[in-house]
């Protein structure tokens, strides 16, 4: 997981070699607008335990709701993330295939790119946003919480009878009964809580980029939980 915690600092890194420092005058001779909206767009990085069986991905959000004053707003979110399989996931799956569904010959190995599968975490959350707008630079906290969702399919694998259980069958859906492997479910979903920080570059009340880092974990229903950080870029309203 190292490499992985090295890729988080550096995100962390690029997100705050932008100027944080917000110009306190605000545009007083604004109105400010009775809504907020912003969408965006990134990678994300699993942590552990959601690490140990799925690599950096893609991320997307968008969202909108009120603004309750100049430095207060309500935010509701919809998130979409992606976990592709890394090897830890995909090689107890591999080597049951294999067995299976042996290779005609010796030359032909039994290979990951055989497994279809899919790994996708969604959530719509409601959130608190704390914000301090300048004529050019902002930042903002934000948290919350809500529903997560989490679709871990394997579309052209049945699992053999009598599979021993181990880790990764459990991030795959599958439940264990006195040691072996008996049942699959595509779908976890459970609630789940967020935080994170922003900084804004752009009109105080109007049309602003936004590069944000926000931390997710959602239990999944007591199996291999959900821990999350994507990092996104996008515009806000």
């Amino acid at each position: 997981m190292t490499k992985q915690n090295l890729i988080v600092v550096g995100l962390l890194a690029t997100l705050f070699a932008i100027p944080v420092h917000a110009d306190d005058q605000q545009v007083s001779e604004r109105k400010v607008s009775s809504a907020n909206l912003h969408i965006g767009g990134g990678i994300g990085v699993p942590l552990d335990p959601t690490g140990n069986f799925a690599g950096v991905g893609g991320t997307f959000q968008a969202g909108a709701g009120p603004n309750l004053g100049r430095h207060h707003s309500i935010v509701g979110e919809f998130m979409w993330h992606g976990l592709p399989p890394n090897r830890n996931a995909l090689f107890p799956v591999l080597n049951a295939l294999c067995l299976t569904n042996p290779p005609t010959t010796p030359n032909l190995p039994c290979s990951v790119a055989s497994i279809s599968a899919t790994d996708n975490v969604y959530a719509l959350t409601a959130n608190y946003m704390f914000h301090r707008d300048g004529k050019l630079f902002g930042y903002y906290f934000i948290g919350g919480g809500g529903w997560y969702f989490r679709h871990t399919e394997l579309k052209n694998f049945a699992v053999p009878p009598g599979t021993a259980c181990a880790p990764a069958w459990g991030w795959w859906g599958y439940s264990c009964q006195n040691g072996s492997v008996v049942l699959a479910s595509t779908g976890i979903s459970s609630g789940g809580a967020n935080g994170g920080l922003g900084i804004t570059v752009g009109q105080a009340t109007g049309l602003k980029f936004y590069i944000e880092a926000r931390y997710h974990y959602s239990p999944q229903g007591g199996r291999v939980s959900t821990r999350i950080l994507p990092v996104t870029l996008g515009i806000r309203w």
